[in-house]
């Protein structure tokens, strides 16, 4: 076990965990701008932003930075449980396929 490559692993989790970090005030826009306008809550019933620019600059001022990325945490372990297991696991079938298909090859070349 000690011969196997953690790399793959490490840093898909942490490109998981630093893409997550740059997009979430997005998804916070995106779903302010979702969420407006609705009738069920009465606190959301009138239009406050026109388009996510809009959105982004208004909670930015109003809010803060810090309420751009209010509910991270969450995201972030879901990106470091997914990415690290989808990219480590994608590099390590990729090359234990790449090896096997290598050795295939030479042993058909060596039949002839």
């Amino acid at each position: 076990m000690g011969d196997r490559d953690w790399r793959p692993f490490i840093y898909g989790g942490l490109a998981s965990i630093v893409a997550e970090f740059g997009t979430f005030p997005i998804d916070t826009t995106k779903t302010r701008l979702q969420i407006q306008g609705q009738k069920i809550d009465p606190r959301h019933v009138e239009l406050r932003y026109t388009g996510m620019v809009d959105c982004f600059v208004k909670t930015s001022k109003q809010e803060g930075i810090k309420a751009l990325y209010c509910g991270i945490w969450p995201a972030v372990l879901r990106q470091a449980t997914y990415g690290t297991i989808k990219f480590g696991t994608y590099y390590s079938l990729k090359k234990a396929l790449g090896a096997r298909r290598a050795d295939g090859g030479k042993k058909q070349a060596l039949k002839q």
